[in-house]
């Protein structure tokens, strides 16, 4: 009966750890975080916005790519914002991998979240496209990471 407890109270606490903990991610400046928020549009890209406005999973960092390119890692409340040419990009999220593919145009703006989802052995996510008002307000609840591309 000792080590049922035990073991019930391990796995207790590292639920409690991978869902409350804190990722480490290169934040961006407070200026670019807030340019990125007013969400202007350039009519010589396509603006991608990924988010991931959740806390859950917070000890667990998400890396991304963007067309086979490492842009870096999400934690809990944190975006990126890419400004990329207008054509098909590949997005992935890894852990339990998620892959996304997005067809885009020069002069809009496309939102993706990234919902963190708990695996059998490691943290995953489920990446999707949402709509601008809901997007606009997930990336408004976060901070910005600074990209690797």
């Amino acid at each position: 009966m000792r080590l049922f407890k035990t073991i019930i109270t391990t796995a207790a606490l590292s639920g409690l750890i991978l869902s409350t903990g804190c990722a480490s991610i290169n934040k961006a400046s407070i200026e670019d975080d807030k340019a990125a928020k007013e969400f202007s549009t350039d009519a010589n890209t396509s603006q991608v916005y990924i988010y991931r406005n959740e806390s859950f999973g917070g000890a667990i960092s998400m890396p991304v790519t963007v067309d086979g390119k490492t842009a870096g890692d999400t934690g809990p409340k944190s975006f990126f914002k890419f400004n990329l040419p207008a054509g098909n990009h590949v997005f992935t999220s890894q852990g339990e991998k998620s892959t996304l593919a997005l067809d885009t145009e020069n002069g809009e703006q496309y939102f993706i979240w990234q919902e963190v989802k708990m695996g059998a052995f490691s943290g995953g996510s489920l990446l999707q496209v949402v709509d601008q008002g809901k997007g606009k307000k997930g990336v408004s609840e976060c901070r910005m990471i600074q990209s690797e591309l």
